[in-house]
């Protein structure tokens, strides 16, 4: 069923997209927290972050105005968005200030802890991560503990050795907390370079030490990249740097996302001709098969006894 046609002038459609999204989201009874000079809002379990009448998602990292806001997040056209926004369906919302943008601060990796005793409890303890892998992705000092939070951080290298990307993960037994650093480069995110010609793409590092974890056998040789959110950009850079890959998997969770992000990139793997497969989880993550994996081996070995 077609939209019914509504015309709005360029200062009807400009002053909807300038809409304050904090007076909007409360309007609707939506709770936000404060963050520094911004609000964190929940879509689901990830983070949305606003700030006057733009918003940017934190783990699909995609953002817009206030239009572009309620047209996701509220499953609305773009007619039916600018009539929700200039108040035909109610009060009238008040316009967001002009939000300053203020230049990007350098990239700076967290400072370290002088040990890693809680990293190394939450990766092999809670998260079933192989020592042998942990411990060669340590070594080569990707994986480290924050000496401010006690996070695990995961480094991303560009090619020349410099660190360009940090992801961090709380370690806290009733921690959910997991985001980057702050003015890292989404195409250097957790990655490891091997030699042959795959190159396997995970969401989050977990998932990807998970997966390694599940599958050991030689995987010094293969290439892995965890781009810490469902996008792309590790991937496509390290096509570009190292041209003997030829074989790309996708390895997304299994849920929407996920699976949608597979399905997204799948299509530009094919438009280059990339050869590319999917790979899904047979539980919402590699994670969670893997622990499932190690509770089945103690189950059976509990049996033998």
């Amino acid at each position: 069923m077609s939209t019914e046609y509504i015309h709005f002038t360029a200062e009807q459609k400009e002053a909807a997209r300038q809409t304050d999204l904090v007076a909007l989201l409360q309007s609707q009874g939506e709770r936000l927290k404060r963050s520094g000079k911004e609000y964190v809002w929940r879509d689901g379990s990830e983070k949305v972050t606003v700030r006057g009448n733009l918003w940017f998602h934190q783990y699909e990292r995609i953002g817009g105005d206030a239009v572009d806001f309620v047209r996701r997040f509220y499953n609305m056209d773009f007619p039916q968005a600018v009539n929700f926004l200039l108040g035909n369906n109610g009060g009238a919302l008040p316009q967001a200030e002009p939000v300053k943008r203020e230049p990007p601060k350098p990239f700076t990796l967290p400072p370290k802890n002088d040990n890693m005793r809680r990293v190394y409890a939450y990766l092999l303890n809670r998260r079933g991560i192989d020592r042998e892998v942990l411990s060669a992705f340590v070594h080569k000092g990707m994986i480290y503990e924050s000496a401010d939070y006690h996070n695990a951080v995961f480094v991303g290298y560009d090619e020349h050795g410099i660190a360009r990307h940090a992801h961090k993960r709380g370690t806290g037994s009733e921690s959910t907390y997991k985001g980057n650093a702050e003015s890292c480069d989404p195409r250097y995110s957790f990655h490891w370079t091997g030699t042959d010609s795959t190159l396997y793409l995970f969401e989050a590092p977990i998932d990807m030490l998970s997966f390694i974890s599940l599958h050991k056998e030689n995987w010094r040789s293969h290439s892995y990249a965890a781009a810490c959110c469902v996008g792309d950009q590790v991937l496509f850079q390290m096509l570009k740097a190292n041209p003997n890959i030829n074989t790309v998997c996708l390895c997304m969770d299994n849920d929407a996302a996920g699976q949608a992000a597979n399905k997204r990139i799948s299509d530009k793997l094919f438009i280059q001709g990339i050869k590319h497969e999917v790979l899904v989880p047979k539980l919402k993550d590699w994670n969670e098969d893997l622990l499932c994996d190690e509770q089945e081996e103690t189950e059976c070995q509990t049996l033998q006894l």
